[in-house]
């Protein structure tokens, strides 16, 4: 069984910064990729970002310069560093845990991230 926990939402300004941080939980497969999705209302769920166990990296168009993704594979945890937020990044973000190789993934419980003056 895999348990995602999330951390980090809340509520900024624009311009400001955050930082969310997902743990997983449970027997953990070294081999997996590790993202962030978000929803807006209204919205369907994009990807935000995602790292492979190797560190690779790929960012939506939307982030890339804002954005920084990030694991510590020991800790089981991925880390989303977000700065010069925008109106336009409010959602909730969901962290996603996949393995490539049995094709399976597991969602977190989202957060929420809210940029308003």
């Amino acid at each position: 069984q895999v348990q995602l926990v999330e951390s980090g939402g809340g509520l900024v300004q624009p311009g400001g910064s955050l930082r969310l941080s997902c743990e997983a939980r449970g027997s953990i497969s070294r081999f997996n990729t590790m993202g962030w999705y978000r929803q807006a209302p209204g919205d369907q769920r994009e990807l935000v970002a995602d790292i492979t166990s190797a560190g690779s990296t790929h960012y939506a168009d939307s982030v890339k310069g804002r954005f920084t993704i990030s694991r510590d594979s020991a800790k089981n945890t991925a880390y989303l560093q977000m700065n010069d937020l925008k109106p336009e990044d409010t959602a909730v973000f969901y962290c996603h845990l996949f393995y490539p190789i049995a094709q399976r993934g597991y969602w977190g419980q989202g957060t929420q991230v809210t940029v308003s003056s």
